[in-house]
């Protein structure tokens, strides 16, 4: 079997700069990585990742926390955080937690156990409290916590007040606005907040419907859209906390004869693909999810080299206008 010696040889450098290519330390050329990783195919050669971890107290590894693979935001982000992270030498620790403290909390005790270099995590019921002790960075993204290392958001107060001019100026007089999950508080709360306040500057009559947990967990809001609509037949304008939620109640206007955007128009939020794949396609706020995947992975970066970052780091949002409104 092919050793780090074998490596340096066939590559013509050094076990040490060998070393420092595969360990990601201080300034590599791409023509060497391009060397030693030419070496390291045709030898065969598959670095000990275990030892590598004791020897350096942490991996090449960033732990990420996500509540749902299955959704469409968190499947982008997710696809963009292992991008980024890759193209800085490192492999991603995918954990799903199905939305359940018990297994956020599992999943940080693996990381931890794993030698993670950092851990980004996206959850709301976790206490970074119990995870203090692990001296690992801790990224949170739409999430601030105090005692993490850095946080990560986008302007939700602001989606709320684009979402509610955009409508306003469509000609909507009676809005609705479907929230996000109301048994926990986090940072996306403010898009209600932005929305009503618009509304109430405008002196525009508005509702607002909240969601729960389980319609969260299995993405399934039919049932309470449809009460929803029967309940305000009068609302011509709809701001959805999400890109998935937007695209059921197109779904349901359609099954109750409710033309889009005729009858009612609708904005959404996230600017997922779901979003222009849907028919009509989705006006929505666009969160800048790239590029808070690329940050995530810096500050967690940065982080791990004890270089000093910012705590609280907010990122603006744009509407895209398509065919719903």
């Amino acid at each position: 079997m092919a050793t780090l010696k074998d490596v340096a040889a066939e590559s013509g450098l050094t076990v040490t700069t060998v070393s420092r290519v595969l360990n990601n330390r201080g300034y590599i050329s791409e023509e060497t990585r391009e060397k030693v990783h030419a070496a390291m195919k045709k030898l065969n050669y598959r670095p000990n990742e275990l030892a590598r971890s004791l020897s350096k107290q942490s991996s090449n590894t960033i732990g990420v926390i996500v509540p749902h693979i299955s959704h469409p935001y968190f499947a982008e982000m997710i696809s963009n955080i292992e991008n980024v992270a890759s193209k800085k030498g490192y492999k991603i620790l995918l954990c799903n937690s199905k939305g359940t403290d018990q297994k956020t909390r599992e999943y940080l005790e693996m990381c931890t156990s794993n030698r993670v270099a950092a851990i980004i995590l996206f959850s709301a019921g976790v206490s970074v409290e119990e995870f203090s002790g692990s001296n690992i960075p801790l990224i949170t993204v739409e999430r601030f916590l105090e005692n993490g290392t850095a946080s990560i958001e986008c302007d939700n107060l602001q989606g709320g007040e684009l979402a509610a001019m955009h409508l306003i100026e469509k000609g909507c007089s009676r809005l609705l606005h479907i929230s996000g999950v109301s048994e926990s508080s986090m940072p996306a709360d403010e898009r209600a907040e932005g929305f009503m306040q618009i509304c109430d500057k405008r002196g525009i009559t508005h509702y607002e419907v909240t969601t729960n947990q389980e319609q969260y967990d299995r993405e399934e809001y039919y049932e309470l859209l449809e009460h929803t609509l029967e309940t305000y037949p009068d609302v011509d304008g709809i701001f959805a906390s999400s890109d998935v939620i937007a695209a059921q109640t197109i779904q349901v206007c359609t099954r109750m004869g409710i033309r889009v955007p005729q009858d009612v128009r609708i904005v959404g939020f996230d600017d997922t693909r779901l979003a222009a794949l849907m028919q009509p396609q989705l006006t929505t706020i666009h969160q800048p999810i790239k590029e808070m995947a690329t940050e995530a992975v810096t500050l967690a970066l940065n982080a791990v080299e004890g270089r000093v970052i910012a705590k609280r780091t907010l990122l603006p949002v744009t509407l895209v206008e398509r065919e719903t409104t």
